[in-house]
């Protein structure tokens, strides 16, 4: 008795449920959650209005339960009142000790569904723009990478589902300029105005947009077609933010970057997806911004190459992986070798030997070029050193490669002053070579090296000379000795039934002018007896090239000097 008035006055809706699954009884909680009476419940199957039988699991387990073989039964279901409404419970079901019955219960959870729902939405929603933020968004890259594969669809139909996967990553061109001048609010404005636009342009394909941080938006295709479905969603991106915006009382004209990859999902990862996304968005912005561009899988491997070379630079240093060889620099009067220039190479493990082109501008930006410079210096002079002990009387001068960040960075003259006490090469046979945009303008502490090294009489000379600023006025007040005309004014030399008068004539007042300013001239990139021929007679003093000599290791050049045979 005391049973049957608690179940009848509870405020839990429950239902007596008997083991052939049909409702013995129902309290009157239930049946006002239900929308309906007791009487209505009596005899109905509790799995209908239950749910359970929607799904085989549940309705596996709920059977186990009835028949006693399981303890209990908890679960989430969506219910259906008789209204039509519907509301969210939790449905409990655990067996009546000797009855052969079990107790129902079910809970409105509706309220605190909505209350977890309001908080995720502000947990996974931009606060400003009101998009997905970077969890939900990852959060579905990550459910639409699952997916299952492409699925087939009838004849004359489109695939239900592509089984591929599109992102355009986009990021504002300027946009620290409208915070920097407008203020913060200003900016917030914009970021609205824009993700207003972009769900504008991802509304007719259902596409999900979000804002990943400041200025970095990303378009998501599920199931896309192919990589001209993003290149159209990407110029449809770029047409709709052309038009000015209207913000603050300013009009604002904005533009993005927009980095377009698209490929298979089966194989690919979240964390590689949005890694190709953005070095594509990088690529963007590097080719003039206020465009889209297409992921390149030869551009990537080429940027991963340079990525491997730069973080491999310095252990390879260390390592003693470079080596140096060199090549002849001939008197162009009487073929005679005055020097040789050192070109470092790198017997790279994996891609094999490299030319300075393919690291030295690396090596510059990471810093690693002090250490590779100063190895090259002193295994350079090292070398000059021992031919000037085999063949005193044939005085070889050894030209090194400077880079500006050397002179900048390091102490160079006490480097070069070192490296010369400790091989015992003679300042006089010691040359070193910066280009002209790193000479010319030096003013400061460069200058003060240049100059100091210069009186401890180690030759400067220019490298590539006529590239850049060519300001031969400001040569006079530099400590420079010699001038290395760049390639492309010996190019002009190449055919005498092809001549370039203007490129002799250019030539030929560079080394009046360079002589009478006390300095000596080489021409670089010489690659036949014509061309050597010519440029000696306007006056160069020395040639470098193929003609003469591939760079070579140093015991040909010993072998040259050894048999007195000119190159």
């Amino acid at each position: 008795m005391e049973f049957r008035a608690a179940f009848r006055a509870a405020r839990l809706g429950m239902a007596v449920v008997g083991s052939d699954g049909l409702v013995r009884t129902a309290n009157d909680a239930l049946a006002a959650l239900l929308g309906t009476d007791p009487e209505h419940l009596r005899d109905r199957p509790a799995a209908e209005f239950t749910g359970l039988r929607d799904d085989l699991r549940l309705w596996s387990a709920y059977r186990e339960v009835l028949l006693g073989r399981r303890e209990s039964l908890h679960c989430t279901r969506r219910l259906r009142q008789a209204g039509g409404g519907r509301l969210w419970a939790e449905v409990t079901v655990t067996p009546l000790p000797e009855t052969r019955t079990a107790l129902l219960s079910v809970a409105d959870i509706s309220d605190r569904r909505d209350l977890r729902a309001r908080l995720r939405h502000l947990r996974m929603h931009d606060p400003v723009t009101g998009l997905p933020n970077r969890s939900l968004f990852f959060e579905r890259l990550a459910g639409a990478l699952a997916a299952p594969e492409a699925l087939p669809a009838p004849a004359g139909e489109r695939p239900r589902r592509s089984g591929r996967i599109g992102l355009c990553y986009l990021d504002l061109d300027g946009f620290k300029a409208v915070n920097d001048t407008l203020g913060h609010r200003a900016g917030d404005r914009l970021l609205t105005a824009v993700a207003r636009r972009l769900a504008e342009c991802a509304a007719p394909g259902g596409h999900l947009v979000a804002r990943l941080g400041g200025d970095e938006f990303a378009l998501m295709v599920e199931d896309s077609t192919g990589t001209q479905q993003l290149i159209d969603l990407a110029g449809a991106v770029q047409s709709a933010l052309a038009r000015p915006f209207e913000v603050a009382g300013q009009r604002l004209a904005v533009s993005a970057s927009i980095g377009v990859v698209e490929r298979p999902c089966a194989g690919t990862h979240a964390t590689e997806l949005m890694q190709a996304a953005d070095t594509t968005l990088y690529w963007a912005k590097a080719d003039g911004k206020a465009r889209w561009t297409l992921f390149d899988p030869e551009r990537n491997a080429h940027r991963m190459t340079r990525q491997t070379l730069s973080n491999t630079l310095r252990p390879a240093v260390e390592r003693e992986e470079f080596d140096l060889q060199y090549q002849p620099l001939v008197g162009l009067g009487d073929g005679v070798v005055r020097g040789v220039e050192a070109l470092v190479r790198w017997r790279h493990p994996q891609f094999g030997t490299l030319g300075p082109n393919r690291f030295i501008g690396l090596a510059e930006e990471t810093g690693a070029i002090v250490p590779l410079g100063r190895w090259v210096l002193a295994t350079a002079c090292r070398q000059a050193r021992r031919w000037q002990l085999d063949h005193p009387g044939e005085p070889l001068v050894v030209s090194v490669n400077v880079a500006v960040r050397q002179v900048w960075d390091s102490d160079l003259v006490a480097d070069v002053a070192g490296i010369l006490a400790e091989t015992g090469l003679p300042a006089s046979l010691l040359q070193l070579e910066l280009t002209e945009s790193a000479v010319m303008g030096s003013a400061g502490r460069p200058l003060q090296q240049l100059q100091a090294l210069s009186d401890m009489g180690v030759a400067i000379a220019i490298d590539d000379f006529g590239t850049g600023y060519s300001n031969l006025a400001y040569l006079s007040r530099l400590p420079v000795s010699t001038l290395k005309l760049d390639g492309s004014f010996v190019h002009g030399f190449r055919a005498e039934e092809h001549p370039n008068p203007a490129d002799e004539t250019i030539v030929e007042a560079l080394v009046q002018l360079a002589h009478r300013l006390g300095l000596t001239v080489t021409a670089e990139c010489v690659e036949s007896a014509e061309q050597a021929e010519r440029l000696g007679r306007i006056g160069c003093d020395t040639g470098q090239g193929w003609f003469y000599s591939r760079p070579v290791p140093a015991e040909r050049i010993s072998a040259l000097l050894s048999t007195g045979v000119r190159p």
